[in-house]
């Protein structure tokens, strides 16, 4: 395959159209995936190294599956127009056919020829009967008839046929994937190159788990969960730690950043005094911070930096993830090449009540009981980590008002939904 590079993103590429301020939910997707494109090129890797990869062509079958007909189960095989109904009794023919090691002749009609599961069928034969069902003797078999034409055997390419498309460009490739492209003949696999996403965490309050943490501080938690989120997505991570509320470190760090396909950050993406990612962007970068109407979460900064997009994500971490989850995973599996992401949407029966004001999306902290009803966390304060992981996905409710009662239709995005 010739090496390609695709065209860089265009530095106004987040721009909202004019008079935009509150940008509902759906009008901020449709925006990001209408400006985004792949930025990596594809590459050729063995079929073994191919797992979670994005495919970068069309591939078709180079072999049928199966090859040719064989057997689908251990039995005899014989022409089944030489049988009928009634008591049949066969004579067996000398020797066998089983997977790998072929019968080496042709099966006269009216005889039978021991079979096994997997064997390719000889000439002469079409039809097996199971092993169970006959009476063996010494040198003859005996079963009931009538017996289906065809009856246990499979036809040569019939579940993919020579030249028959098998998976198409932007697949990601997963363990079945992986079968039926060793089944038809494929050893090497076009995909796009991994695509690499840097993570900066900043704060002068951070610190990292284990170490001491005094009066003020805490430990960073959206970092290791981007990073495990990406890894989940198929994405490289370049984890470039965590940075004081200093301009030029995190100045280097977004330096260090560009040398990815993406960035994401988290903190300091307000407007506050020591917001300092939010004014680097807008004074050194391209700069278009969205008002997201969604809760929580709606300061969402997206820029570009040295010619790389950059998502300004929330402190947070309730809000990192629910912004991650809507907002940067599909526009980074668009950038992979993957094509863009949707959550998994399933409507259940609430179990909860909930009176929900016009203005703005929320996402609830949520997972289904026993009976498929949607129950969501104790409290919406989007400092409750812990709901992160009681929860198993979120509960979506519409930018209209709502009132919520037990057995209510609601939205429900599995975390499964969303890649990990």
């Amino acid at each position: 395959m010739p090496e390609l590079t695709p065209p860089p993103l265009q530095n106004d590429c987040f721009a909202l159209p004019p008079g935009v301020d509150w940008t509902p939910v759906p009008e901020a997707l449709a925006h990001l995936r209408a400006a985004l494109h792949p930025v990596v090129a594809p590459e050729t890797v063995p079929l073994t190294q191919a797992n979670a990869r994005v495919l970068a062509a069309d591939l078709f079958a180079l072999r049928s599956n199966p090859p040719q007909a064989n057997a689908a189960v251990d039995g005899y095989g014989f022409a089944g127009a030489a049988t009928g109904d009634g008591p049949q009794i066969l004579p067996l023919a000398e020797g066998r056919a089983a997977a790998g090691q072929p019968f080496d002749g042709v099966l006269p009609p009216g005889q039978a020829l021991r079979i096994l599961t997997g064997a390719a069928l000889p000439q002469g034969v079409d039809t097996v009967v199971l092993e169970e069902d006959c009476t063996i003797g010494e040198d003859a078999i005996a079963f009931q008839g009538p017996v289906k034409l065809g009856a246990n055997a499979r036809k040569a390419g019939e579940d993919v046929t020579e030249g028959a498309p098998v998976l198409s460009a932007g697949a990601r490739l997963r363990a079945p994937d992986l079968a039926l492209l060793a089944a038809t003949g494929h050893a090497e696999v076009p995909v796009f190159r991994r695509l690499k996403v840097a993570v900066i965490s900043t704060g002068d309050e951070l610190r990292e788990p284990g170490q001491a943490a005094g009066l003020g501080q805490i430990y960073d938690a959206n970092r290791p969960m981007l990073a495990a989120l990406l890894e989940a997505w198929g994405h490289e991570v370049i984890d470039l730690g965590r940075q004081p509320d200093d301009p030029a470190q995190i100045r280097a760090a977004l330096d260090a950043g560009a040398d990815a396909d993406a960035i994401l950050t988290s903190g300091g993406a307000s407007a506050g005094d020591e917001d300092h990612i939010s004014k680097l962007l807008s004074t050194e970068g391209q700069l278009t911070s969205w008002r997201i109407a969604l809760k929580p979460g709606r300061p969402l900064a997206l820029a570009m930096w040295r010619g790389k997009p950059v998502f300004g994500l929330p402190g947070n971490p309730v809000a990192a993830l629910i912004c991650t989850l809507i907002f940067a995973r599909p526009a980074l599996s668009q950038l992979s090449g993957a094509g863009w992401a949707d959550p998994l949407r399933v409507t259940v029966p609430a179990a909860f009540a909930k009176s929900k004001k016009h203005g703005r999306a929320e996402f609830l902290r949520a997972r289904l009981t026993p009976e498929g009803h949607a129950e969501v966390f104790k409290s919406e304060g989007s400092g409750r980590i812990s709901g992160l992981s009681w929860a198993e996905g979120l509960v979506e409710l519409p930018f209209e008002a709502m009132e919520i009662a037990p057995g209510t239709p609601v939205t429900y995005l599995p975390y499964a939904g969303c890649g990990f």
